[in-house]
């Protein structure tokens, strides 16, 4: 079974995380994001795809990932996008002491500062599977804004028909919702067949994209 949207009970299970950002009365508003890049193989194709809707996003990068392709990441900060925290090595808050945890939020966070030139007053962090304990969320939640999600897409899941979830996440979709696709190699498939449609239909709509 897959949940698109997480119940509102299991979302009140972690404090201090935000699961939407309900719009303005009357304005429709989405907030697009993306996970597990930045990678040369998918992140433009992305960026191709906003550019087209004048569209902005948020990137949860994988500090690891932004190491090895810099000049990626620089391309989505050029067009206008903002990049964001998603661990060093997208690691899974349940399986590492709390001290592991936040040291690889703190190793990500640096590089992302070094290309960024300057540090945020209160960054974003997206804990990898949505995987955090209670401890781990307070103790960062100070210094971070814990980003979690209203739509999920499940384009990562190769079994799962593009036009199936290209269907669910518009079913999903509405005002105010943030919305997780994946620049990685394993979504590939299902991003490149989804997300034009997806954009293309949000548009249609009467839907903008805004970077969180």
């Amino acid at each position: 079974m897959r949940l698109h949207r997480l119940p509102k009970l299991l979302q009140r299970l972690l404090p201090h995380t935000e699961w939407r950002r309900p719009a303005p009365e009357g304005e429709k508003l989405l907030y697009l994001t993306f996970d597990d890049g930045p990678i040369p193989e998918q992140t433009p194709f992305v960026l191709e795809q906003l550019a087209r809707h004048d569209a902005r996003a948020t990137f949860f990068c994988v500090g690891d990932n932004l190491e090895k392709h810099p000049e990626v990441a620089q391309q989505a900060l050029a067009a206008g996008h903002r990049l964001a925290n998603h661990t060093h090595h997208h690691v899974s808050g349940w399986r590492l002491p709390d001290a592991e945890y936040l040291a690889e939020v703190q190793q990500c966070q640096q590089v992302l500062e070094s290309l960024a030139g300057t540090p945020e007053k209160q960054p974003l962090l997206r804990p990898p599977y949505g995987r955090i304990t209670r401890a781990q969320a307070a103790a960062l939640h100070p210094n971070y804004r814990l980003i979690m999600w209203d739509v999920l897409t499940y384009d990562y899941d190769a079994t799962y028909p593009a036009d199936i979830c290209l269907k669910a996440a518009l079913a999903h979709t509405r005002p105010g919702s943030i919305v997780v696709f994946h620049d990685s190699q394993k979504a590939q498939r299902n991003l490149r067949a989804v997300l034009p449609r997806y954009l293309d239909a949000c548009a249609a709509a009467g839907y903008s994209f805004e970077a969180l």
